[in-house]
C-alpha cells in the first residue's frame, strides 16, 4: 500500500519525517493503478506534487488506466514522478511498453521482475524513452527459475541503448549454463549480489529528478 499521509508527517520542529533527496519506490509489490486505489490516489498525486524535493518511482501493470488517472495539471508529467511498467515476458512487453512509450511522464522504466523468459524489447529501447531497466527473479510460493542468459541478453541490450540496468534479485533459483542454483538463505542471496550480479548492472545515465531544495520546497507553505 501507500501509506501516503506517513510521507506527510512531520516532526516537531515542521520539517518532515521524509528528508529532502530521498527516493520512494510505490507500489512495489501492488498497483499504483490498480482500480481499488482510484478513490485514495488524488490525495497520493497532491503529496507528490507539494513533497517535490524527493522522488517518486510508480509501477504499474496497468499502463492503459494511467492517462485518465492522471491528474488536472499534470500536462507533460511532474519533475520528481517516473513510471515502470512491468514486463515479464515478451507478450506483456509488447502490450505495454507501447503504451508506455506513449505516456506523458519525464521519466520511464521497466520492471522485468518475475523474468520468465528471454525478452526482446531492442525496438522500445532504441526510441530512447526507456531510461531504466530493473531485473530480477521470482520469489514465491512454487517459485519459476530464472535463466542467467535472459538477464546477460536484457543487459547488453541496455547497454545498447544507453539504459540504466539493475539486476537487483536472482530469485529463488537460478539456472546457470543448465544447472539450478537455489538460493535459501539472504546470505547466499547477497554474496551473489555482491559479487555475480554486479557484473550486468550499469550506470550509464544520470536520471534527473528535478528535486526542489529543502528550503525551495518549504517556501509552498
Amino acid at each position: 500500500g501507500w501509506g501516503g499521509r506517513r510521507r506527510g508527517r512531520r516532526k516537531k520542529d515542521g520539517s518532515y519525517k521524509i528528508s529532502s533527496g530521498n527516493h520512494l519506490r510505490v507500489c512495489l509489490t501492488s498497483d499504483f493503478f490498480i482500480e481499488e486505489a482510484d478513490e485514495w490516489r488524488k490525495e497520493v498525486w497532491n503529496m507528490m506534487k507539494i513533497r517535490n524535493d524527493i522522488a517518486f518511482s510508480l509501477f504499474t501493470k496497468r499502463p492503459e488506466r494511467v492517462e485518465k488517472s492522471l491528474p488536472d495539471d499534470w500536462n507533460d508529467g511532474y519533475d520528481n514522478v517516473s513510471l515502470f511498467v512491468t514486463c515479464e515476458n515478451q507478450k506483456r512487453a509488447e502490450e505495454r511498453l507501447p503504451i508506455l512509450i506513449s505516456l506523458p511522464f519525464k521519466n520511464k522504466g521497466i520492471m522485468a521482475e518475475p523474468l520468465l523468459e528471454e525478452i526482446n524489447i531492442d525496438t522500445f529501447l532504441k526510441t530512447g524513452e526507456i531510461k531504466q531497466i530493473y531485473c530480477g527473479g521470482e520469489n514465491y510460493e512454487n517459485p519459476r527459475p530464472l535463466n542467467l542468459s535472459w538477464v546477460q541478453k536484457l543487459s547488453e541490450s541496455a547497454k545498447k541503448y544507453n539504459v540504466n540496468f539493475d539486476f537487483f534479485d536472482p530469485g529463488a533459483i537460478l539456472i546457470v549454463k543448465e544447472k539450478e542454483i537455489h538460493f535459501n538463505d539472504v546470505q547466499t542471496k547477497r554474496k551473489f549480489l555482491q559479487t555475480e550480479a554486479k557484473k550486468y548492472n550499469n550506470n550509464i545515465i544520470k536520471i534527473n529528478y528535478n528535486l526542489k531544495k529543502k528550503e525551495e520546497q518549504l517556501s509552498l507553505f
